[in-house]
């Protein structure tokens, strides 16, 4: 696969992540019985709660769809182990989403999903350039802050706000994915698997006459250093 097939499909696969992971919003719209200041988002997925095989289900499209995009963001990718980390974070992120709807509100999963989101925002700003990396930095505090401030605000019960939190969370993650897929379309450096490599001089195409020239020269320079 080229890098323009690798880009399309990694771009349709993680914007098909993303409206699904953006699934959350439908609570504005109907009625889930839970309190969007108080309760976490992902007590959607609650078993009893109303619409929570909807929210389920859009967890496992978004899950699948962060998952799969992972191999073609790798051939994307620059040489090196940071933008490939960026890449297989994403793989990790969809893979735990799967593992989220499958057995929701665990508190596992919960930790792994956050830990493999700083991960890869954090790897972000080891690679990405000046600009672009600022905004990985800033979201990688806000992403920190927000679950530190969650585990706090869920251990203090209901009414502190963590639903607050919770969808604040929800949406840096957002932006970070629709800023991450916006780069795939001007990082000069994932097309470097597609330069053409400088093609070498065969040891036999060179003359005896350049080649004595050559070897001529490195004597000199070597006559001359056991003057000096």
């Amino acid at each position: 696969m080229n890098v323009r097939g690798a880009r399309l499909l990694a771009v349709t696969l993680v914007g098909l992540g993303i409206v699904a992971y953006s699934a959350w919003l439908l609570e504005f719209f109907l009625d889930t019985g839970i309190s969007p200041l108080h309760t976490p988002v992902r007590e959607l997925m609650r078993p009893g709660r109303p619409y929570q095989e909807l929210f389920r289900v859009a967890g496992f499209v978004s899950g699948a769809g962060f998952l799969l995009a992972g191999p073609p963001l790798v051939r994307m990718a620059p040489l090196h182990w940071k933008a490939r980390l960026s890449a297989g974070a994403v793989s990790a992120f969809g893979a735990l989403l799967l593992f989220d709807a499958a057995c929701p509100v665990n508190r596992g999963i919960e930790l792994a999903l956050n830990v493999s989101f700083v991960v890869g925002t954090g790897s972000l700003a080891l690679w990405w350039p000046p600009g672009w990396r600022s905004f990985a930095v800033y979201s990688l505090v806000i992403t920190v802050v927000t679950w530190l401030c969650l585990l706090v605000l869920t251990e203090l019960g209901p009414d502190h706000f963590a639903g607050v939190v919770s969808r604040l969370q929800a949406l840096t993650r957002v932006v970070v994915l629709v800023v991450g897929t916006a780069y795939l379309f001007r990082d000069p450096g994932v097309h470097r698997r597609n330069e053409t490599p400088k093609p070498s001089v065969p040891e036999e195409t060179i003359s005896p006459t350049s080649r004595a020239e050559g070897n001529g020269v490195r004597h000199g320079r070597a006559r001359q250093a056991d003057r000096g």
